[in-house]
């Protein structure tokens, strides 16, 4: 029996429900309405494919019941379920079966060598999800080490220029060594070596600055450290460099950025560093934080019209204590002036990088996949490196296999685990649990995820393309 040409012809049946319900479906039933009817449509093709093969398999029970089976994902999700949904996907959803069985009694035949002869030459062309996923790693997340050396390369001409310009303008200011940091740096970015970090560490007197912790302030905030001015009454505001800079008694970070935005973004002979590295460089202007733009090539000729992709260099001050780093960003501590950012970024990475050399596993690995998929994908692009860093971290207190082998589970763990997530909206940090690293997002946004990701669980491959 001809039972390919038969599905096409109760594929136009189902055709018909599906694109009226899809096309309505963020209309009428929202974004999360439409991310259940988006499991259900996948569920119907599955169940479709298999009703198809229906006369060559003795347990034809058993595969449409695996087909509503998979139905049952629209009742896992109950914080995307609205009043009445299910009732209206499952009438449609029995409608076009029903069409399809019909289709079906009514087949003619063809030659056994020809219904054959499809699926062998379909099997050459797929690949299973852990060959997807290595092929997606070495061509869309893993960097050129071509391209990081240039763009290490241009990070560190701009800090040595960078360097030089407040020694020589600013010889009393006290300051370490600056070194690039970040993603760059670690082998952690992805996709394009399009951004860079540039630490500017300060130089405090042990004697006159102290570090307090988050939760030791009235912020109360893990994340918000303040840095308080010691023995005023011994030692009276001047004897430190830094006391130019005290707002109450503190340290403020946000009056620090700002005389650096002055001293250096707007201060700086821009056009003719651009000459002498033959790139045109210049300040983004008009944000909370100091960043670089950088396009090589050739000044006149390949400037601004340039199709090279930019670099953006952040400059950023930091304080260190032991094991503590402390970044005054104001855009992440706003609105308060006197708050330093706790960076957290040190110790993932070096937790990462501690577990995968304890038992050769590969989670820096996985890390840089579900970054580039965030990155390329549209509905996930809100989740950065953060969530997902410490998403890798939780989950390998619970699964100890992270082997190149095993990725392929692992990844779809991480789906189901983001959706999770996000039906609690709440991810704590691995290691402030006080810290909800889903807080920035908006309820639009998290519901633009969710359909994403639970799509993914039926068909991980989506994410892949």
């Amino acid at each position: 029996m001809d039972f390919q040409g038969s599905r096409r012809r109760g594929e136009d049946g189902i055709a018909m429900v599906i694109d009226f319900l899809l096309s309505n479906a963020r209309l009428v039933l929202g974004v999360g309405g439409a991310a259940v009817l988006g499991i259900a449509t996948l569920a119907v093709k599955r169940l479709i494919e298999r009703a198809g093969r229906a006369a060559e398999d003795e347990k034809v029970e058993q595969k449409m019941a695996e087909s509503w089976e998979e139905l049952g994902l629209v009742s896992a999700s109950p914080t995307l379920i609205k009043k009445g949904l299910e009732g209206v996907v499952m009438k449609h959803v029995a409608k076009a079966v029903r069409q399809q069985k019909g289709d079906l009694c009514q087949q003619p035949q063809v030659s056994s060598l020809e219904v054959q002869s499809k699926p062998k030459r379909l099997q050459l062309c797929v690949l299973t999800l852990q060959e997807r996923l290595q092929q997606y790693y070495h061509t869309r997340a893993a960097l050129a080490p071509k391209e990081v050396h240039r763009a290490q390369t241009l990070a560190l001409d701009i800090c040595s220029e960078i360097q030089v310009f407040l020694h020589t303008r600013h010889p009393d200011m006290p300051l370490d060594e600056m070194s690039l940091g970040g993603a760059l740096l670690d082998d952690l970015q992805v996709v394009s070596a399009d951004h860079a970090c540039l630490l500017v560490p300060l130089q405090l007197e042990s004697s006159l600055w102290r570090l307090i912790p988050g939760e030791d302030t009235l912020l109360t905030h893990p994340l918000h450290w303040m840095v308080r001015r010691l023995n005023l009454e011994y030692f009276p505001r001047g004897r430190s460099y830094w006391d130019r800079f005290l707002v109450g008694g503190y340290l403020s970070s946000e009056a620090l950025v700002n005389m650096l935005s002055k001293a250096v973004m707007e201060t700086m002979n821009w056009p003719s560093i651009s000459s002498t590295m033959d790139c045109l460089v210049r300040p983004v202007l008009g944000g909370q934080d100091l960043r670089l733009e950088i396009r090589p090539g050739d000044v006149e000729g390949r400037g601004a019209g340039s199709s090279d992709q930019p670099l953006f260099i952040s400059m950023v001050p930091i304080l260190r204590e032991l094991d503590v780093v402390l970044t005054a960003q104001p855009e992440l501590t706003s609105p308060w002036v006197n708050a330093w950012h706790l960076s957290l970024y040190p110790w993932e990475t070096q937790r990462l990088a501690q577990l995968d050399a304890s038992d050769d596993g590969h989670r820096r690995h996985a890390l840089k996949t579900l970054k580039a998929v965030c990155r390329l994908n549209p509905a996930l692009r809100p989740l950065k490196a953060a969530p997902l860093a410490n998403l890798i971290l939780h989950l390998s207190d619970r699964e100890s296999d992270w082997s190149e082998g095993a990725l392929d589970v692992r990844f779809q763990q991480c789906i189901t685990e983001l959706i999770g997530y996000l039906e609690q909206g709440v991810m704590p940090s691995y290691f402030k649990p006080a810290v909800n690293l889903l807080s920035g997002l908006s309820e639009d946004q998290v519901d633009q995820m969710g359909f994403m990701l639970y799509c993914a669980v039926s068909e991980p491959e989506i994410l892949l393309i």
